[in-house]
């Protein structure tokens, strides 16, 4: 008797431990599978149409994921628009991303399509991350199967967005510590800057490089002189803050591991890209070299990295909402 009921005891345990890791993790690659199968094709098809009038807008796309992980997670919280009804405060004004971030008509593109299709079921947190995805094999990168099963938020964090979203103009070490927040590891914030592989900048967030670097009168000593000049032409003096330049100059819009040789010939654009190879001493300096030399080991890591931070404090269950609408709460 006494065995049969520790057995049971054990039973019951292994099950609260099961559906506590269960509650954990209820992102799935399957998620959808019986309730809106076509959803990755939908989204990519959707991109597939925008790319053809905006060659940026999967960089865009990806942005958008990575800034809405940062701050409470991935759930959609960039997405609101101010709301005084709904007490919504806008990510999309806090400083990262005002005037910058963008591609929010597409992903109501994709929500409409995916609405006509499956309405109700699919979340824009999910949206978000399958977009990503979609952006990145569109453009010659890896596909990977994305976990789905997040839910939407229905409170937005602009303070947070102004705290937690690493900046341009940040050293390696704050930006080390964004990253440890949300659970990135230093492998994992060298694999998703790789990111800055396909995309553009505004020269706003990179032209006190080009002349003034941190008021010493001279440009950062880390800019290749030859890049600095084409920079100069783009970025010059008192012109256009809004001009763009290309993330990657060798191959703008190609999703490769270009960004990293970039890196080592001191063709990195922003500070935050370049102090990964140029900060003496630093653990990044050895990846970027890795992932320099070999491109499949990049993509295995950027895969891995994009699922990590795909998994950060997700909405699941009964948490959260499906929005109808991604720009305001139901």
């Amino acid at each position: 008797m006494a065995h049969s009921s520790s057995f049971a005891v054990l039973c019951i345990l292994l099950l609260a431990i099961f559906s506590f890791y269960e509650s954990n993790a209820q992102l799935s690659a399957n998620f959808y599978s019986t309730t809106c199968p076509n959803v990755s094709s939908i989204v990519q098809n959707a991109i597939q149409q925008a790319l053809q009038s905006d060659a940026r807008i999967g960089a865009s796309l990806i942005r958008l994921h990575f800034h809405d992980c940062f701050v409470n997670g991935c759930d959609a919280s960039l997405l609101l628009d101010n709301n005084a009804t709904a007490n919504i405060v806008s990510e999309k004004d806090a400083a990262p991303n005002a005037n910058s971030a963008r591609g929010f008509d597409v992903v109501d593109n994709i929500k409409s399509a995916v609405e006509s299709s499956c309405p109700g079921v699919v979340s824009c947190a999910d949206i978000l991350a399958l977009a990503a995805e979609a952006s990145v094999s569109l453009a010659g990168g890896p596909s990977w199967n994305v976990s789905l099963g997040r839910r939407d938020s229905r409170t937005a964090n602009q303070g947070g967005a102004n705290t937690s979203i690493p900046s341009p103009f940040e050293g390696l070490s704050n930006i080390t510590a964004k990253f440890s927040a949300v659970g990135l590891n230093v492998t994992d914030l060298v694999a998703l800057s790789g990111a800055h592989t396909f995309g553009r900048a505004q020269c706003r967030v990179f032209s006190a490089r080009l002349n003034n670097f941190n008021g010493t009168g001279n440009p950062d000593p880390t800019l290749n002189t030859t890049y600095l000049a084409n920079l100069r032409q783009i970025c010059p003096q008192n012109g256009n803050a809004t001009a763009l330049a290309n993330l990657d100059p060798t191959t703008s819009d190609s999703f490769d591991n270009n960004y990293f040789t970039n890196l080592q010939n001191n063709q990195g654009l922003l500070q935050s890209d370049q102090e990964l190879f140029s900060t003496a001493g630093a653990a990044t300096v050895s990846i970027v070299n890795t992932f320099s030399s070999n491109q499949n080991t990049f993509f295995q890591s950027f895969v891995q990295s994009m699922i990590t931070m795909g998994n950060i404090s997700p909405l699941t269950g009964t948490n959260g909402e499906i929005r109808s609408d991604c720009k305001r709460v139901n």
